[in-house]
């Protein structure tokens, strides 16, 4: 497991920053959002795999391991083939120097995103990441426990896991659509499914039965958008620190590893419901981030949502090298004249 922890981290810490970084500033947050709603597909099929393979009745579960390493083999072999694509893909190389590029052209103050200990937007972004994360993370791993309580079997529970997961993909897609128009830009939306994360859970913890599983699907619905808007947002400006700042936000899913144990600490002494509140107060810690984006630097996130560097360029580069060859063919075409007019 560390070694698959240590490789998944590893292409973490390589595709986010790269997918956010490798196209038209503008689209960074659908770019991404995107990427991770087919990522959220296995997220989708995953349970329903669980469902029928490790919680199915005709398991023996004296046959321990043996149950599940078919499954693991074809994980393996998936990823082996992942292996040959990357290494045979022709991925281009980004450096810091056109990170900074990228800002000059954007024409965001001078270009200069000053030292590193000053990225206030970045280090507001990491801390928003961590929280959220850990809070996402806690609800996908008690989300069976909270429907047994409910009255709901394993395999059910497991089923309406696939269930939520399933939505929480859709949203995704539904949020990269979204962000194609205008008005919706990524600050808000960031805001409001923060925000409505917080209000389902506080609303799934004060109910019961299918109302309070129902409610609680709905905070992976809202939760969808959530980590690729951060993601980028918080990169937005960093010119030359911008891997700098990738690594840190990839870094902050460790997150992940501290609200688990706190909400697990509350399920075994209380119930899942009371333990909605550890991921509630995860969502409340998140919303710093947007707020800061949304009042105190909004003009950089404009300027970077509206910019067109990279959305035009290359029918404009189509329409220099016309101009050019055209340039290039006229005296060659004189000359030959010229020439024809001298020799008798």
């Amino acid at each position: 497991m560390f070694v698959v922890g240590a490789g998944l981290s590893t292409l973490e810490t390589a595709a986010d920053p790269f997918l956010s970084i490798c196209g038209p500033p503008r689209y960074s947050e659908i770019r991404l959002n995107l990427a991770q709603a087919v990522q959220g597909v296995g997220t989708f099929v995953a349970p329903l795999l669980a469902s029928r393979v490790f919680f199915a009745h005709t398991v023996d579960t004296n046959a321990g391991l043996k149950n599940v390493q078919w499954v693991y083999l074809g994980v393996a072999c998936f990823v082996a083939l992942l292996i040959i694509l990357f290494f045979l893909a022709p991925f281009p190389e980004i450096t810091d120097a056109d990170q900074q590029a990228v800002e000059t052209q954007i024409g965001e103050h001078s270009a200069d995103p000053g030292p590193f200990k000053k990225q206030y937007n970045l280090f507001l972004g990491v801390w928003s990441q961590f929280c959220y994360v850990g809070a996402q993370v806690a609800v996908a791993g008690y989300f069976i426990n909270f429907a047994q309580e409910a009255g709901r079997s394993s395999s059910e529970a497991s089923d309406l896991l696939a269930v939520a997961q399933g939505l929480y993909a859709f949203n995704r897609f539904l949020a990269s659509g979204l962000m194609m128009m205008k008005a919706f830009k990524p600050r808000y939306m960031l805001a409001a499914y923060l925000f409505l994360c917080f209000v389902f859970s506080v609303a799934a913890m004060n109910t019961s039965g299918t109302t309070s599983i129902a409610l609680f699907i709905l905070v992976f619905c809202f939760e969808s958008c959530c980590f690729a808007t951060i993601f980028t947002l918080a990169l937005r400006g960093l010119g030359r620190h911008t891997k700098r700042g990738g690594s840190l936000l990839v870094a902050a899913i460790s997150g992940g590893t501290v609200f688990p144990p706190m909400m697990g600490a509350v399920v075994t002494n209380r119930n899942a419901h009371v333990a909605l509140a550890i991921p509630m107060m995860g969502y409340i810690l998140a919303w710093v981030f947007p707020i800061y984006v949304n009042f105190f630097n909004k003009e950089s996130m404009d300027l970077h949502r509206n910019t067109d560097l990279n959305v035009h360029h290359p029918a404009e580069k189509s329409l220099e090298l016309e101009r050019g060859s055209s340039v290039t063919d006229k005296p060659a075409t004189s000359t030959v004249e010229h020439t024809e007019q001298v020799v008798p």
